[in-house]
């Protein structure tokens, strides 16, 4: 973004850096800085934070066994210029950074979110190639529930009314969160985040934004970005911005489709089409790593104990791994393109994932396709649907099964790391599990 971050800063008249890591749920943490503590640190190495922070469940908690070390050492934090935004919502002048973070030593650290997607990275650039992702995210706009015993209910919109029924890609359906739609747009562009479009999606009040595609980290940056965006202009008109990946019962799951092609670094040709624009075989097998290892990879495209609720037959979420033409009843779908276009649309995460991870692990499965020659299967025609066997886990416990056998996984993306997702959403599962639902109350308080 800018070469001079001195001169930037002070042509925007910031005086307070927001100096963030993402930890393992997607959450923002790290520190607030001063201007002048800010650009000291730059070339001092003095921005630290405990390295336990990635260790973190997502209510705040630790796994037991710890997995990590218990003496909590130091990592530093390393800010990254490129990703230096305004925080358009505050009202003091303030900017937002990303960081990455190595040891004392220089070495990096194996747990961080945005280091594993490097790794895969720098695995696309031995190779001479490059990948590029468009993320599309749907998410709920919801009234306000300070109580988390109330189920969430759709907001009041400017006719006054809240909405019912389903109205995909309807306008004035849209049109009726106008007012928070409209703060959206503005943060973003005061934020640098670049949009494509936006759609109303199935469920009442919930939107999809389209990203343009482009390098895989900044991208991920984005969505980080947008997802503070979108909860603070929801808070400004009194209603919530939820990512959760099913958050009503009884409607539509939301979830972030990635969009992947690969091209050569030298060139920029698209690998994945021939000079006729037909299928080439690379792009086949990278549709077979997909195919192969989706399943395994699953606790970072579906995160959480809610996120199998998405994941059902007929619910606009893919339960399989088939993959097709312009078909999006199957998880991996080929949108009709030309062959600079030519791309895999992954629709297996949900909105609640952490995206670096996300996008990792799905560009490891096809990185492991291409490298193995994996062979898809026949390419779906028809409803996927009606294909009996589930081909992805439907619980959180199978899925950390699975990832834990994967050798191939382990490989690309770090025992260390592969071990503390492990880790880290057991025990989330192991609290969960603590937790008396109203279902349960319901129908087997008097009745078993």
């Amino acid at each position: 973004m800018t070469s001079d971050p001195e001169a930037w800063l002070r042509e925007h008249r910031i005086n307070e850096i927001e100096c963030m890591v993402t930890d393992l749920t997607g959450m923002p943490r790290g520190k607030i800085l001063p201007r002048d503590r800010f650009l000291r640190s730059l070339t001092d190495k003095s921005l630290r934070m405990p390295g336990d922070v990635f260790y973190q469940t997502v209510t705040g908690e630790y796994p037991e066994p710890y997995p990590g070390d218990e003496t909590s050492p130091d990592m530093i934090l390393h800010p990254d210029i490129a990703t230096l935004r305004r925080v358009p919502w505050y009202d003091d002048p303030t900017a937002q950074v990303m960081c990455h973070v190595t040891w004392r030593d220089g070495s990096q650290v194996e747990t961080s979110p945005r280091g594993v997607l490097q790794r895969v990275l720098d695995l696309y650039t031995a190779d001479g190639l490059v990948p590029f992702v468009a993320p599309e995210l749907e998410f709920y706009l919801v009234a306000k529930n300070v109580d988390p015993d109330y189920p969430l209910e759709p907001p009041v919109g400017r006719s006054g009314r809240a909405e019912s029924g389903r109205q995909a890609y309807g306008i004035d359906a849209a049109n009726e969160f106008d007012h928070v739609v409209d703060d959206i747009y503005d943060f973003c562009e005061a934020a640098n985040v670049d949009l494509d479009t936006l759609i109303h999606e199935a469920g009442p009040a919930q939107l999809e934004v389209n990203f343009n595609h482009g390098d895989a980290m900044a991208l991920a940056d984005m969505v980080m970005v947008f997802k503070r965006v979108c909860r603070e202009a929801a808070l400004r008109h009194d209603v919530y911005c939820t990512f959760m990946a099913k958050p009503i019962e009884g409607e539509a799951g939301s979830a972030m489709h990635i969009h992947q092609s690969i091209v050569k670094a030298r060139g920029g040709k698209n690998i994945f089409a021939d000079a006729k624009g037909k299928d080439t075989e690379v792009f086949h097998h990278y549709v077979g790593g997909l195919q192969k290892h989706l399943a395994s990879a699953m606790p970072l495209f579906a995160p959480n104990v809610n996120s199998y609720r998405r994941l059902r037959a007929d619910s606009d979420a893919p339960i399989n791994t088939h993959w097709g033409f312009e078909n999006r009843t199957v998880g991996l779908r080929v949108p009709e393109s030309d062959r600079k276009g030519r791309r895999i649309e992954n629709r297996v995460p949900g909105v609640d994932v952490n995206p670096y991870l996300a996008m990792a692990a799905t560009l490891a499965c096809g990185y492991i396709g291409m490298r193995d020659k994996i062979e898809p299967n026949k390419s779906m025609e028809g409803n996927a649907y009606l294909v009996k066997s589930q081909g992805l886990p439907r619980h959180l416990p199978d899925a950390l099964q699975r990832l834990h056998r994967c050798k191939e996984l382990r490989e690309i993306l770090g025992d260390t790391f592969v071990d503390l997702v492990i880790a880290v959403k057991q025990a989330e599962h192991d609290e969960y599990q603590d937790v008396i639902s109203p279902w349960e109350r319901q129908h087997l308080l008097l009745n078993v």
